[in-house]
């Protein structure tokens, strides 16, 4: 690994590590209250959350999180099952079937504690009634390929969950309720980190039918029956819910800032909310690199190029897509080879798309050594498939599960 390459690699970890969701969540605790607590938690985050609680908490407590498989744990009052991410499956419903059962439990007097983080929407996934679990998990899967961005497709999910979109809140009664969320979204908005579980949806139905059919997914009759009923009542009961996002992205690109300016480099961000295709937003970081490469504008080199958000892949090839390595080697190969410049881009939670690679790095030499391995980078790239060649590069970023995430890192450093 080239030293600018090190150098990246450890401004993500600074990104990862600002996220560190522990302490914020021990700020941010409510008071006690009179009858039971209970902590309901889902998404990548959700085991070092519920340690936070569980180490702040001096009254009674019980519960239990979802985490992903593989996920360990060291929670003593807090319990933990697993569930399948990124595309949902049995062990998801049945975590959603106890999550909704605890919440129904809870009377007036008992509190609520809510940890939601990425990845709750397909931890804690529970059809309506009429929609087979089939259904749902193919539909859901068939939006995760269309290119959707995430707030399109939590759109879609929470409008055939019984969980999603308030639905859990609502299971509470007249609970008090007190999430707390770490956003992987653009924006920050606690309707769609982990599709809102507990929290008022804004959207409806006809939202969730008119992104289906601009992205042209093959509906079941049974999905299509329900979206074109009419809107069921989905308030919550609670007049007592309070919501904090205490992690986003913001908080790791500051770090990062910091660090980099620290190492003399001069840091033009683009922000955390960028969307679109990955392949066509490499193509615009491209055309800044080369420009700030060639002619010192809008920064003067050395320069870190950072952004964030959470692009989207249409995979039309046989690949397994991944936005971080597309949005990669769609940029290596917009920028040519041109000297001086390496990137690395991944996700904070450390998976990729479907994959458990967090994303990849590039130098000005990747395509030739690329094609020095026989491989195509064009053809990669139309089929969708950078995934494996970055894996034959031996040019992946792995760090296995995060913990946390607070979605997409993109640095290009051009000297």
């Amino acid at each position: 690994m080239t030293d600018d390459k090190a150098i990246l690699r450890g401004l993500f970890e600074a990104a990862v590590e600002a996220a560190n969701p522990v302490s914020a969540v021990r700020r941010n605790l409510p008071e006690r209250p009179s009858g039971r607590t209970v902590v309901i938690g889902a998404g990548k985050a959700a085991v070092p959350m519920a340690k936070a609680v569980e180490e702040s908490w001096d009254g009674p407590l019980e519960g239990f999180v979802i985490a992903p498989h593989g996920y360990t744990h060291e929670l003593k009052r807090i319990g933990l099952v697993h569930a399948s991410h990124p595309v949902p499956d049995e062990s998801s419903l049945a975590a959603a079937e106890k999550a909704l059962a605890l919440a129904s439990s809870l009377k007036a007097g008992d509190l609520l504690i809510a940890l939601i983080s990425g990845g709750a929407s397909a931890l804690m996934s529970k059809p309506v009634p009429g929609i087979s679990i089939a259904e749902k998990f193919g539909l859901v899967k068939a939006v995760l390929k269309c290119g959707a961005n995430i707030a399109e497709l939590n759109c879609v999910r929470k409008q055939i969950s019984a969980v999603k979109g308030g639905r859990l809140a609502r299971a509470a009664g007249q609970a008090r309720i007190h999430t707390l969320a770490l956003s992987d979204v653009p924006g920050d908005d606690p309707a769609i980190i982990g599709s809102g579980p507990t929290v008022p949806d804004p959207t409806r139905k006809a939202d969730a039918l008119a992104i289906l059919e601009r992205y042209r997914v093959p509906v079941p009759a049974a999905v299509m029956d329900w979206l074109r009923s009419p809107d069921e009542d989905r308030s919550i009961l609670s007049h007592q819910t309070e919501t904090r996002v205490v992690v986003s992205p913001h908080e790791s690109f500051r770090a990062v800032r910091d660090g980099a300016e620290a190492q003399g480099l001069n840091v033009l961000y683009l922000g955390d909310r960028i969307e679109g295709e990955a392949r066509e937003v490499a193509k615009v970081h491209a055309a800044i690199a080369l420009e700030i490469a060639m002619r010192g504008m809008p920064a003067k080199t050395p320069c870190l190029l950072l952004s964030g958000g959470e692009t989207s892949v249409t995979v039309r090839g046989k690949g397994r897509g991944g936005r971080n390595v597309e949005f990669l080697l769609s940029l290596a190969i917009a920028l040519g080879g041109a000297p001086g410049i390496h990137a690395l881009a991944a996700d904070t939670d450390g998976i990729d798309g479907l994959e458990p690679v967090a994303g990849a790095v590039i130098g000005p030499d990747s395509l030739a050594h690329a094609r020095s391995l026989g491989l195509d980078p064009m053809a990669s790239l139309d089929d969708n498939d950078a995934h494996s060649l970055f894996e034959r590069m031996g040019a992946q970023v792995v760090t296995g599960p995060t913990h946390t995430n607070v979605n997409d890192f993109r640095a290009i450093l051009i000297r």
